[in-house]
């Protein structure tokens, strides 16, 4: 299943709207995604299943890339 994960850069940037980034990812449940990404230093803000209708519509957009990890 291909999670989409809102972050900032650093685990000490307050979440502010403006600054927040955004990553794909391939994984069993949002905790193995957590699980996955816990070495980079991220401040993850949430991490949100996509499916449907929805993955169509992310993966028309120029910047969608599925982090492989």
């Amino acid at each position: 299943m291909i999670f989409k994960v809102y972050y900032q850069e650093s685990i000490n940037q307050v979440p502010v709207r403006e600054k927040t980034k955004v990553l794909y990812i391939e994984g069993e449940s949002v905790r193995d995604v957590r699980t996955k990404i816990a070495d980079r230093g991220f401040n993850v803000e949430f991490v949100q299943a996509v499916k449907g209708a929805y993955l169509e519509y992310e993966q028309q957009n120029e910047d969608y890339k599925v982090l492989e990890i």
